[in-house]
């Protein structure tokens, strides 16, 4: 006994009091030093262009706003039963969870591949749309190196190509999309051998690229010998009638890398998306892709396949058709009634309304204004890679129900009037 109770004082678990007995060390609370972690500030250097905002349009918005920002379906439009089923039926299966091919599961290579006429080969799986453009553009462009890019275009998009090391520089764009002869004009004045696009429902603005402009872009990206990464980001967010086939269905010669993703049709977990290229440019992005990930979560894989080909999901889609199509009269509505606006033309798919300031006003204001009042929306600034022409709002129809839309906008317009009496 004795010699345990030795022990046990070494190790201060009790102490011994003469003439009182033994008792439980009495424990000293320390405090430890404060970490001193200025020294990452110098080793970091500073923080690259978009991190912050991209990380501002990813935040939840805060308890009892109401939002008109985000990225992604309002959780009661996401297939949430059906892809957890799939996602059940997967993860039983014992060689779902085995080391695949680097590229990605050949029949889900293949759906990607029969929706836009390329073949499978040419396809790789990546882990949402985000590390697709990524890899895209470390694969096909060096640090240093310039992309054009619409102006303004996807938030994401200008901050992985600062990530990448890349120069970014901005090719006007309008309601009918990129303009061809600015786009040929930036190509000789800058020598860049890549574009980034989304000519469909184009994010911020809903632009889809028009008709008329679709051989034009696709001549000034041959005659500058250049590639075009193709953002489909929007294919299946159609709300009026059929979207234009892809521009990869008219390029023979391997210019268009195309970018197809699920994740903003269906739900934020379902991080499955492909990018398709063809001869040595499909090569590169493979052993970028091998490089990232190894290769996709088999079961997340499989999970996808199983929706995307099942009847469930063209049954998913019409419902979602109806749904954004709700939503997005139920906003115009509302802005008409209490801004007097018409916003034209009105994107036909996607998930957001370009909205546009009076002059003078301040659109980052603004948008913290309308937090104070309760609901979310997001300026336009960051989604220019130069100056800002003018004040924008992003506002997005998915996030928010259709019986939300009237007193959302009834907010907004009270911060629109709080910013131009501070103003």
């Amino acid at each position: 006994m004795a010699a345990a109770i030795r022990v046990l004082v070494e190790q201060g678990v009790v102490e011994t009091r003469p003439g009182q007995g033994t008792f439980v060390a009495s424990r000293v609370t320390t405090v430890p030093a404060p970490a001193d972690l200025a020294w990452q500030t110098v080793a970091l250097g500073a923080r690259r262009p978009g991190e912050e905002e991209l990380q501002a349009l990813l935040a939840e918005p805060p308890p009892g706003a109401i939002p008109l920002t985000g990225g992604y379906l309002d959780p009661g439009l996401q297939p949430t039963a059906a892809l957890g089923a799939a996602l059940a039926r997967a993860a039983r299966q014992p060689a779902a969870w085995q080391r695949g091919p680097a590229e990605g599961r050949a029949d889900l290579r293949a759906w990607f591949a029969r929706e836009v006429g390329l073949r499978a080969d040419d396809m790789v799986i990546c882990p949402g749309g985000q590390a697709a453009l990524s890899s895209a553009l470390r694969a096909l462009a060096a640090p240093g190196d310039t992309v054009l890019v619409e102006s303004p275009t996807y938030l994401g998009a200008l901050a992985a190509a600062h990530a990448a090391g890349l120069h970014v520089v901005p090719v006007p764009a309008d309601r009918d999309g990129v303009r061809p002869d600015q786009l040929a004009a930036a190509f000789r004045r800058t020598g860049a051998r890549l574009f980034y696009c989304q000519p469909l429902y184009a994010n911020p603005t809903g632009a889809t690229l028009s008709a008329g402009r679709r051989a034009g872009v696709l001549t000034a990206v041959r005659e500058a010998g250049a590639f075009v990464i193709e953002d489909d980001y929007a294919r299946d967010l159609t709300i009026d009638g059929d979207p234009p086939a892809p521009l990869a269905t008219e390029d023979p010669d391997g210019h268009v890398i195309y970018l197809r993703s699920l994740t903003k049709p269906a739900a934020p977990g379902l991080r499955i998306a492909a990018v398709g290229a063809r001869g040595p440019a499909g090569a590169r992005l493979r052993a970028v892709r091998l490089v990232d990930e190894l290769f996709v979560a088999g079961p997340l894989q499989q999970a996808a396949l199983e929706f995307v080909t099942s009847p469930g999901w063209d049954r998913h889609r019409r419902t979602l058709r109806t749904a954004l199509r709700a939503r997005r009269e139920a906003l115009l509505t509302a802005l008409r009634r209490h801004l007097n606006l018409d916003i034209g033309p009105v994107p036909r798919g996607g998930l957001h309304l370009w909205m546009r300031l009076d002059d003078g006003v301040d659109d980052v204001a603004v948008a913290a204004a309308a937090a104070a009042e309760g609901v979310v929306v997001f300026p336009g600034r960051p989604w220019f890679a130069a100056e800002a022409p003018a004040p924008y709002l992003r506002l997005t129809y998915a996030a928010a129900p259709p019986e939300l839309m009237d007193e959302a906008v009834r907010r907004l317009t009270a911060a629109i009037a709080g910013s131009r009496r501070a103003s």
